[in-house]
């Protein structure tokens, strides 16, 4: 990190709204290798420093990452009006800068990730990268062997280019499927070209991260920067 004012050092480590980090300096509780500081104009490399606010170690980490299992019911966003949002699951965690990788339909659960690090979701999201998704999908009947062949092919779902091709499993009744591409509701239109209406959908993983069985809907757990 570099040189900065001690107040918004401590604002990006997570210690609080500007307003109450003043406080905590105007008090003393603030010190800097060990010695009060009560200027939060003062301006250091702080990432190099032993900053502490009421003796606990004051961290700082420029890139954060979080694996959430997104329910139902919450949008992919980091406001909304109407409905709670996947960043506003992350309780107890500075979420300033925090946005969600991409997006899942409301009524879509699984694998989200969250960070604050733009070049890494623009890999991600990239179209040249390819990067693939596997969603598990109810339908409404059994898939025909046939249907299944039209969409692993370049179906067309409307749009200006067909899909680029997928891959589906069966998993009796359900099944897997596995795309390159992130077009508006893509799992769910695929399947609609041909007759099917998605019920339930579930993105099980993305690139390099997969959703871990035991991880609930609403819980998240942080992780290591993917590797994309």
């Amino acid at each position: 990190m570099a040189v900065c004012r001690l107040e918004k050092y401590l604002s990006d480590a997570g210690c609080g709204t500007r307003s109450e980090i003043r406080s905590l300096i105007k008090a003393g509780r603030v010190s800097v290798n060990g010695m009060p500081c009560t200027d939060g104009s003062r301006r250091e490399d702080y990432a190099l420093l032993d900053v502490t606010v009421d003796g606990k170690a004051v961290t700082y980490e420029e890139f954060v990452y979080y694996l959430l299992n997104k329910p139902a019911g919450c949008v992919s966003a980091t406001r909304d009006a109407l409905s709670d949002t996947v960043v506003e699951l992350l309780q107890g965690v500075n979420t300033k800068g925090l946005f969600p990788v991409g997006r899942l339909d409301k009524d879509t659960e699984g694998l989200l990730l969250i960070t604050n690090d733009g070049q890494m979701a623009h890999r991600m999201l990239s179209p040249k990268k390819h990067v693939e998704k596997k969603y598990y999908v109810n339908l409404d009947r059994p898939l025909a062997q046939a249907d299944k062949e039209k969409i692993e092919n370049c179906i067309d779902i409307g749009d200006e280019k067909p899909c680029l091709p997928a891959v589906i499993e069966y998993a009796d009744p359900a099944v897997f499927i596995t795309i390159t591409e992130g077009r508006y509701h893509q799992v769910k239109r695929m399947f609609a070209a041909c007759g099917y209406e998605v019920t339930y959908l579930k993105r099980i993983s993305m690139g390099p991260l997969q959703l871990p069985d035991d991880l609930q809907p609403g819980a998240y757990i942080k992780i290591k920067a993917p590797v994309i």
